[in-house]
């Protein structure tokens, strides 16, 4: 993303409706994981630390790490985050830490930034310990591009199957995956094809809260129906989640 864009991200994503969504589905899905009370996750691509904090709420016991390509979202995660977790600027096409360094990798919005996909997704299963769990979130479809993809500067919006590819190439098994953004999906497609301006720039931005709560309520029965176990087999984003093989035992 664009420097700007990072500011703007560090002054909304604690309180936006897609920030809280989205994150509220990937705590939900760490915890089924069972992940172990001082499990260590990355965040991979942690932009301004925003899921970080979020999820350190409940689980403060987790050991977080955070990489971002930007210097800029690293100094802003860094001061959001506090000095005890280890934010470091990197791409998540090269990693840097050792094999089997983490229990869990979540990467949220970023994947769909680099032109080397397969490359990250091969780096998240190789930090991976064995048995560790992946959560992936992108954008989906590409005829859904728009002035949000371009200042966010997407390389591309993906499918479900494309997604899964990805992974099961990687190693990955266990491989469950959904849409999320159903319900409020009409409307994004209405603001980004048919209410677009010259003035756009990504949707990441403060709303009154009239319209969060509107579409806070649009996303409620989606995470009614994923926590029954549901599936969602439309909306804006395409979320994953697989599992590490466990290490076999020898002889």
């Amino acid at each position: 993303m664009q420097n700007d864009e990072y500011v703007k991200l560090a002054e909304v994503e604690d309180r936006m409706w897609y920030f809280r969504s989205l994150h509220a589905h990937v705590a939900r899905r760490l915890t089924r994981a069972g992940l172990r009370p001082d499990a260590t996750v990355l965040d991979a691509g942690c932009g301004t630390g925003g899921m970080i904090l979020r999820l350190r709420e409940t689980q403060p016991d987790w050991v977080w790490s955070g990489i971002d390509f930007m210097p800029i979202a690293c100094e802003l995660a860094r001061q959001r985050c506090g000095a005890g977790t280890d934010i470091r600027e990197a791409s998540v096409t090269a990693l840097p830490f050792a094999d089997g360094s983490f229990d869990a990798v979540v990467s949220a919005d970023v994947i769909c930034q680099v032109d080397e996909a397969d490359v990250a997704v091969r780096e998240f299963f190789r930090v991976l310990k064995p048995g560790g769990v992946v959560v992936i979130n992108v954008p989906a479809y590409m005829w859904m591009w728009s002035y949000h993809d371009d200042s966010c500067q997407t390389k591309h919006r993906y499918t479900r199957p494309e997604l899964e590819t990805l992974m099961q190439e990687a190693g990955f098994v266990e491989r469950w995956s959904t849409h999320l953004n159903a319900l409020p999906f009409p409307l994004l497609w209405a603001k980004r094809k048919l209410l677009r301006s010259a003035k756009d720039t990504s949707d990441m931005k403060d709303y009154p809260a009239v319209v969060d709560a509107a579409f806070s309520l649009l996303v409620a029965p989606e995470h009614a129906w994923l926590r029954l176990g549901g599936r969602w087999a439309w909306g804006s984003s395409v979320f994953a989640v697989a599992r590490k093989p466990a290490q076999k035992n020898a002889g």
